[in-house]
């Protein structure tokens, strides 16, 4: 009975994550693993990376720096390219939590954790310091502008390569943070649950927020048995389970100057359930060296339920402290549930021109090789795409394309949308196929280089004729029918030299053709003198190769009488003229071409 049973716990799983997730974004990345793996204590799926991305090196961490979580354990480090993306589809206008964590475990066996940028869709995130013994993670909740959602680390000090142990991303309800402007980031500074003794995330939290358990005070446990924590952010009730009581006045958070606005939320409920004659009365105070004073109206916290109050756009110009400060009426001393801390980012950027994105995406569609590059193109500055340049506007523009030496082949897409080009060097590919029209209609265009190539037909009249554009079609460009003819670009740029390609084929054919024959003419002699000679033993050994001596059945000596005479006759034949191929002129481009360099 236990056959038709043995897959009923995956499908289980399986029913409970369609039925939590269900169109919602839940992407949970492993970085640096090769295999699937179920999180046992919260249910969790995490995808590994090998699939995802195709640059950097997946590597494990030191078995003395192994974590309790086994997610922590691998990494993917980025020693090539200005930056390394991780990418993945969303809808426009959705909210998202994510969540990137870096356990650097002392993997290069070095001791030395690396500090490097983190970039969420084209925007600065973060510096990351990395720990020898820790986990630092960094969290981000914004509404995405885009249909994608790109994570990006970029290197910026010599030697100091970046590297993330694990991204995750999760969607959220549109009504969670409203009391901040969409077209702004949340960048946690802290989220805890006061009292606590575990944290608290998914499946407790829905959206997976990872609320850390904190107890600056003596914590408390309620005496309610359900509390309705329906309120502001959709708080989980299990937060709502203890609390820290203090003194009076009870502190709980610090704010530093550092010239960016904050958010500030937090959460109350009672504990106990009061009687008549007592009363907890508390209000939000602030105090520094410069200023101090109460923020809000008074909070008596509800019985089974929650009160949440938010601090929005606040800015302070010294160290303040955040505290509780009992009311004059109040019988008890003040208490708070959980609480959560963001610095509000500037104004998102739009990222790189949209009609550019799009070109770009065929281009990567188009060529395999360009598949890999993810994120945005342009922005952060100066942390483009390695082969492309791009404008310093607001919504930047990319003004050149370096895709020489990328091993490009087939005809070559239509960009011409990215009207704002100035240089496209497409030279050294094997591109084929005639040379594209549009590129004589590109407003911008100063040079063009498609030399090396396997172009046919004729240069476009709107490219040839055009004054104010550096050509160079040297070595890719031929007439069907006829020997590949040198002219000039009237722009005064290297002119279109005689391919020596096309002039091999005669002589391959006439070398290929009759090889083949005598091939099988030697063939049909073999045949022949095998049937001549007396059947071999059945019961002999099978003699592979040359034999012991090199000399099977005395076959080599047969064959090598052949060959001898074959050649006598051939040589009185002459067939094509000396390859080109070994002219040392056409073997001078082969090295030495420019290539995209990473850092």
């Amino acid at each position: 009975m236990a056959g038709p049973f043995k897959f009923l716990p995956i499908l289980l799983l399986a029913l409970f994550t369609f039925s939590v997730f269900g169109e919602d974004v839940f992407v949970s990345i492993n970085c640096g693993e090769s295999e699937s793996y179920i999180d046992p204590d919260n249910f969790i799926p995490w995808t590994p990376d090998d699939t995802l991305i195709s640059n950097g090196v997946a590597r494990v961490v030191q078995s003395s720096n192994k974590n309790s979580d086994p997610v922590m354990d691998t990494l993917r480090v980025f020693t090539t390219r200005k930056k390394n993306c991780y990418s993945t589809e969303v809808t426009r206008g959705e909210k998202l939590l994510v969540r990137a964590s870096f356990n650097y475990g002392n993997y290069d066996k070095l001791s030395s954790p690396p500090t490097f940028d983190l970039h969420f869709d084209g925007n600065f995130w973060t510096t990351v310091e990395t720990s020898l013994t820790e986990v630092i993670m960094h969290e981000v909740t914004y509404v995405a502008k885009g249909e994608e959602v790109s994570v990006c680390v970029a290197q910026t000090k010599p030697n100091q390569f970046p590297f993330m142990s694990a991204l995750e991303i999760r969607s959220v309800h549109s009504d969670v943070y409203s009391d901040v402007d969409e077209s702004r980031a949340l960048i946690l500074n802290f989220r805890s649950s006061f009292g606590a003794s575990e944290l608290v995330r998914f499946p407790k939290d829905h959206y997976d927020r990872i609320w850390t358990p904190s107890a600056t005070a003596a914590g408390v446990q309620t005496e309610a048995f359900f509390i309705n924590s329906t309120g502001p952010n959709d708080p989980p009730s299990d937060i709502l389970q203890t609390a820290i009581v203090g003194s009076n006045p009870l502190t709980f958070a610090q704010v530093p100057p550092s010239g960016a606005s904050f958010y500030l939320t937090m959460y109350f409920s009672e504990v106990s359930d009061l009687g008549s004659t007592q009363t907890r009365s508390f209000r939000i105070y602030e105090s520094s060296t410069t200023r101090s004073g109460p923020l809000q109206l008074p909070i008596s916290p509800p019985y089974e339920a929650v009160d949440v109050r938010s601090l929005t756009n606040y800015t302070v110009d010294s160290l303040t402290n955040i505290s509780l400060v009992a009311t004059t009426d109040s019988d008890l001393p003040p208490i708070i549930n959980a609480a959560e801390a963001f610095r509000i980012s500037g104004v998102l950027t739009d990222g790189t021109d949209l009609n550019d994105v799009k070109a770009l995406a065929l281009l990567k569609d188009t060529f395999d090789v360009l598949g890999e590059w993810s994120g945005d193109p342009c922005l952060p500055a100066p942390y483009s795409w390695d082969w492309l340049n791009c404008s310093d506007d607001a919504t930047p523009r990319v003004t050149s394309l370096y895709l020489d030496s990328f091993e490009l082949s087939g005809s070559f897409p239509d960009i011409s949308s990215m009207d704002a080009l100035e240089i496209i060097d497409l030279h050294n590919n094997t591109l084929t196929g005639t040379i594209p029209d549009f590129l004589g209609s590109m407003p911008n265009l100063q040079q063009l280089n498609l030399a090396d190539n396997e172009f046919s037909g004729n240069i476009p009249a709107t490219l040839s004729k055009n004054k104010k554009l550096k050509l160079n079609v040297t070595g890719s460009f031929c007439t069907p029918g006829k020997s590949c003819a040198s002219s000039s670009s009237p722009g005064g740029s290297t002119g279109v030299t005689k391919s020596k390609k096309s002039s091999s084929l005669p002589l391959v054919l006439g070398v290929t053709i009759p090889a083949f024959f005598l091939v099988w003419v030697a063939v049909g002699i073999f045949i022949v003198l095998r049937k001549k000679r007396k059947p071999a033993n059945m019961n002999m050994p099978v003699v592979t190769g040359g034999g012991a001596n090199g000399d099977a059945n005395g076959l080599h000596k047969i064959g090598e009488g052949m060959v001898h005479e074959m050649m006598e006759n051939v040589g009185q034949q002459t067939f094509g003229s000396p390859s080109p191929l070994l002219d040392s002129d056409q073997t001078s481009d082969l090295y030495g071409q420019k290539g995209v360099q990473n850092t």
